[in-house]
């Protein structure tokens, strides 16, 4: 490790302290009286709900109200069905004074019913001081204001202390004949369910309470309920958080007893079955959780993120882990790329640690853990690609290509060529065009095998037949109508008829052009008995064709002037079955092409590399061919290759993920799974976008239900996708040279064509298999509605996850939204780039032509 990389070490230990230090930052505030007026008692534990005649043990009860009796005076309970009802006398051995309560329903015997049982207990207990009849009975639509004032004329009938019912201050106002039936007015006073911000919540209560006192002059208030979430959603301005509601409490207490409130706290404990009732926030009201452990500090200190310190250890410890990992073997990677890498470990560690904080005091139903489990592995998946593409952003831009100069070997010395040329269902124009090329290549000992597999047309394989016979002895053509193997078995069958003394096998496709001087440039790379593939990239000639076949090829050039070289670096390229050359021996020796995948030419090259050979990957472009014509096509293609990666990983997860002799080194692992975590990241992402989709719909039906998650965690996708634009738009300016143009032509196709492949991935994934399907060439541009037509999923896609992002806004609200509804709208942005780009496919372009080989020039 060199002195700079202790310096960014260092760095991030400083960043991980600074940044909790900084935000979970202690402050002070009033500390509490020695005792307050009231707390709200409800008991209910673990696994405890009244909805289901599960009330307290007695002994429990005895011990939560020996707890609440070292902080208050007095209880306020909600009502006096089972042990319930024994509350009263429990607290009188604690010399607590009780605000005895019972709920009202929408059935009236059963209201006069528990009206009775509660002027039982009155009469049973010298510690009630006064009743409350009735919880939110009209702000719920439970009961009619009429219905309410029968209960209470009721109740008051029967019972001998003061009576009331509670209510929100503004049903209050807006229903003065409540006043004229009680004895005194019980008001719940709750800025966070206002959205007041927790500045202003102390102001919103002098002001509500100003409001009931002129309403009301002479009318007893009690503050029935007032007190602050500790967590769930934020509701405009209000957040619910241990430091807002510390706050809150605090400041509450001191202006209470300034003015002479007479209050109840809400709550003495947190009630994880009010979930179902209220969401996520209702279960954390409570001064102590359902643990019974204190959440606040008494002595009105406010922690904004208990255990910052232990975060703050984790956060660099796992940061410096990572950076460690990636920086590996990496010390001739210059110096931004090294703060890049170290830049991308904090990021991730922090996410991380970030995520699992803000999740800590929740109350995990069973449904709540199997969402958390689901998304946990979504966040690991995606922080594992965002160091993923760090790592391939710095070595691309910050560390030296490998370099590769060729030998110089005399023609008598030239080992012998075989090329080998499959064609299938091709315009016969185009492979004659690419048969001239051939015959055109400057070296000395060459033959070409050409094998037309499955094609039934006559009138396609027999001018190609003929072209070959006018080429001469050197090519040599090959009909077969039922092959099986699709190209790996077309390739198979050339092998075995291949001249004795060919040392080196060429493969090119049926529409490439080759320039004339390919094979002088890459077979003495063979010098080397080391070395089995030698690989130049694929390129193409018909970009200024159209728009559409503009953006296609700019999208190719990024693998090839970015990916394979870094990978080749590693000794760790992707073989490619065109403008690719194996040493036969070796080929040969590996039991030749593989027939059970669609991509043949990757899987071969994962062999040979297996087998200790080296690949040597040129960058030069000595050869183009034509790229899709329609948007389906170009799907269809990308389909294969991300189909084929998935065959391959689960065919060799073996090889990927062993070590020892004759095996993979760690570096060609890592490359080989990298290089394909991107597509396995777009499958991964369909099911999150599957999983979004139906989530909005549950919060737009049950909003109470189902919340958003952190803010956080609908970040990291949208932050994941604008990385990777950010990593696009630079590696094409600096590395790929293109211009802005190119780079955003290559974004949108790039986007466009991730669906495809998340597809691909959740195809191989579940084994199935595809048939091998060639890329049509010199296919018919798609119409307008054929476009349509060839985007239909994405589209369909594209427009439920808009109608999720609006109807949740609309429906459900709350600024807490935003960040879920910007996630959204990401999800949404590839699946409207494919409708896009199928679009611009449609577009008319230049005239279609197969260019002649002398348009192929070498270029580096």
């Amino acid at each position: 490790m060199t002195r700079f990389d202790v310096l960014l070490a260092v760095t991030v230990v400083i960043i991980s302290v600074l940044v909790w230090g900084i935000a979970g930052r202690t402050s002070r505030e009033a500390p509490w009286p020695g005792s307050v007026d009231g707390l709200a008692f409800s008991a209910y534990r673990h696994g405890q709900d009244p909805a289901r005649d599960q009330y307290p043990e007695l002994d429990t009860l005895r011990e939560d109200l020996r707890l609440v009796a070292t902080r208050t005076r007095a209880v306020r309970t909600y009502g006096v069905d089972g042990t319930l009802a024994l509350v009263p006398a429990l607290a009188g051995e604690h010399g607590l004074e009780v605000t005895a309560g019972v709920d009202l329903g929408a059935d009236i015997p059963g209201n006069d019913a528990r009206i009775r049982r509660l002027a039982a207990v009155v009469e049973a207990s010298r510690n009630v001081a006064r009743v409350i009849v009735g919880n939110e009975a009209v702000l719920d639509g439970r009961l009619t204001v009429a219905q309410v004032v029968a209960a209470l004329d009721a109740a008051r009938a029967r019972i001998a202390v003061p009576v009331s019912t509670a209510e929100p201050w503004h049903v209050w106002l807006r229903n003065p004949r409540l006043a004229a039936h009680v004895d005194f007015i019980t008001v719940h006073l709750l800025p966070y369910w206002e959205g007041v911000p927790v500045d202003d919540a102390l102001a919103f209560v002098d002001a509500r309470m100003a409001d009931l006192a002129r309403a009301f002059p002479g009318k007893p208030i009690l503050i029935g309920e007032v007190g602050w979430p500790s967590r769930g959603r934020d509701r405009a301005g209000a957040e619910a958080s241990p430091a807002d509601q510390a706050r809150f409490l605090s400041r509450f207490l001191a202006r209470a007893e300034a003015a002479g409130w007479d209050y109840f706290l809400m709550e003495a404990f947190d009630q994880p079955w009010k979930r179902r009732h209220e969401g996520g926030v209702g279960a954390h009201w409570g001064v102590w959780n359902v643990d019974r452990a204190p959440k606040l500090d008494f002595a009105g200190t406010v922690e904004p993120l208990p255990h910052r310190w232990l975060a703050a250890l984790a956060t660099a410890a796992l940061a410096l882990a990572a950076f460690a990992a990636l920086r590996r073997d990496g010390a001739s990677m210059g110096r931004p790329g090294r703060a890049l890498l170290a830049t991308a470990a904090l990021t991730g560690a922090g996410a991380l640690v970030w995520t699992v904080h803000a999740h800590m005091g929740q109350y995990w139903t069973v449904p709540m853990t199997a969402v958390a489990v689901l998304v946990g592995a979504a966040l690991l998946g995606a922080l594992a690609v965002l160091l993923v593409e760090a790592h391939e952003w710095a070595e691309a831009r910050w560390r030296p290509a490998r370099r590769h100069p060729a030998p110089h070997v005399d023609d008598g010395r030239l080992p012998m060529v075989s090329l080998h040329l499959p064609v299938c269902n091709e315009p016969p124009e185009m492979v004659r065009e690419t048969l001239r090329a051939l015959a055109a290549l400057d070296y000395p000992r060459l033959e070409v095998l050409v094998i037309d597999n499955n094609t039934r047309d006559e009138a396609l394989w027999r001018p190609v037949e003929a072209a070959c016979a006018a080429l001469g002895e050197r090519f040599r053509f090959f009909h077969q109508e039922r092959l099986p193997g699709f190209k790996a078995g077309a390739l198979n069958h050339t092998l075995a008829r291949t001249a004795p003394d060919a040392s080196v096998i060429a493969v090119i496709d049926a529409d490439y052009l080759v320039a004339p001087g390919w094979l002088r440039a890459m077979v003495p790379h063979f010098a080397d008995r080391s070395v089995a593939i030698v690989q130049s990239p694929q390129d193409y000639r018909d970009g200024a064709q159209s728009a559409f076949k503009a953006m296609c090829h700019a999208e190719y050039r990024g693998f090839f002037r970015v990916g394979m070289v870094i990978r080749d670096a590693r000794n760790a390229i992707i073989q490619h079955g065109t403008m690719t050359l194996v040493r036969r021996s070796a080929l040969e020796a590996a039991g030749g092409w593989g027939e059970w995948t669609i991509t043949e030419d990757a899987e071969l090259g994962l062999r040979l590399m297996a087998n200790g050979a080296r690949a040597v990957y040129l960058p030069a472009s000595h050869g183009r061919g034509l790229t899709p014509d329609n948007f389906l096509d170009y799907k269809r293609q990308r389909l294969r290759w991300a189909l084929g990666a998935v065959q391959i990983l689960r065919r060799h997860r073996a090889t990927l993920l062993s070590r020892g002799p004759g095996r993979l080194t760690a570096a060609q692992r890592f490359h080989f799974v990298a290089g394909w975590l991107p597509w396995l990241a777009d499958g991964a992402n369909l099911v999150l976008v599957a999983g979004a989709m139906v989530w909005s719909t549950l919060m737009i039906l049950a909003p109470r239900a189902f919340e958003p998650p952190i803010a956080l965690l609908s970040a990291i996708p949208v932050g994941l996708f604008t990385a990777r634009l950010l990593k696009h738009a630079h590696l094409y300016r600096t590395r790929v040279g293109a211009g802005w143009r190119d780079t955003a032509y290559a974004a949108l196709a790039g986007i466009a064509l991730m669906p495809t492949a998340g597809l691909a991935v959740l195809l191989g994934t579940l084994g199935r298999r595809r048939p091998f399907l060639p890329t049509p060439k010199l296919a018919r541009r798609h119409s307008v509605t054929g476009a349509i037509a060839a985007a239909s999923g994405e589209t369909a896609t594209a427009l439920g996850l808009l109608a999720v992002a609006a109807a949740a806004g609309t429906l459900v609200g709350g600024d807490d939204l935003a960040a879920w509804r910007l996630m959204l709208v990401v999800m949404c942005l590839p699946f409207a780039g494919a409708l896009v780009l199928s679009l611009v496919s449609a577009l008319p372009g230049g005239r279609r032509q197969v260019a002649s080989s002398a348009a192929v020039p070498e270029t580096s």
